[in-house]
């Protein structure tokens, strides 16, 4: 029988290894899987090279996993905001490396991942710095229909981190609004995905028209409570 349950956050992110890489859900602080970086920060691997749109925000969550020093590299759109202190000190004693990518650029590498594309062209970027390797060096370009394009390889992930909102012990996955975001490509591009889920529901309730990560993608899911605020709501965390 097929059960992707996991009995806690410390048995699902087990398999993470020493330098891998970690692609990790949310837009700002929307879909953030922070009891899945909480997990990762107790679990205790090193030299880590993490994919997320932005680079962190205050001291929770994923600026609390920079703050430990076990992230070498960071593959991100959006690095620097008003609260992405923890990045900004990092970086600027060279404590961190950067690799900066246009956020449509960084989902379709994730998409390509996930979809077996060995590369692609795109002419966001062409004439920028962001058409350089890290090294500096050019990347290959080509003109397609009269249009300057620039070569992008696809980002692979050892394990993918993300937030849902629903799932069943299949691994079939929904989620709330924005908190979709990054979720449904980072799925199916890690070899590992590890999803937090507020609802376990049985195989069927879902409708098979509404799965958004279907369980194939995901190797284990963590129910995770909702959290109560000074209003007597909920919020999703």
């Amino acid at each position: 029988m097929i059960n992707k349950i996991a009995i806690s956050i410390q048995e699902a992110l087990a398999p993470i290894k020493d330098g891998s890489t970690v692609l990790i859900g949310g837009f700002g602080t929307a879909g953030i899987p922070n009891e899945l970086i909480e997990g990762l920060i107790a679990q205790g691997a090193r030299d880590l090279t993490v994919v997320n749109n932005n680079a962190g925000n205050g001291d929770t969550g994923l600026a609390a996993l920079l703050k430990t020093g076990r992230v070498n590299k960071i593959i991100c759109s959006f690095p620097r905001q008003t609260d992405s202190h923890v990045f900004d000190e990092l970086y600027r004693s060279k404590k961190i490396e950067l690799e900066l990518v246009p956020q449509g650029n960084l989902a379709e590498r994730l998409r390509a991942a996930g979809a077996g594309i060995g590369a692609f062209f795109t002419p966001t970027g062409f004439g920028t710095e962001l058409a350089k390797n890290q090294d500096g060096s050019p990347k290959e370009t080509r003109v397609i229909n009269g249009k300057n394009h620039v070569l992008e390889y696809p980002i692979h992930g050892d394990v993918a981190l993300i937030k849902a909102e629903l799932g069943d012990r299949w691994g079939n996955l929904l989620y709330r609004k924005a908190a979709r975001n990054f979720g449904p490509v980072m799925a199916t591009a890690a070899r590992w995905t590890v999803a937090t889920v507020h609802d376990i529901v049985p195989v069927g309730a879902i409708d098979p028209e509404t799965v958004v990560t279907p369980g194939i993608h995901v190797s284990k899911i963590v129910k995770i409570d909702h959290v109560a605020t000074k209003g007597g709501g909920f919020k999703a965390v």
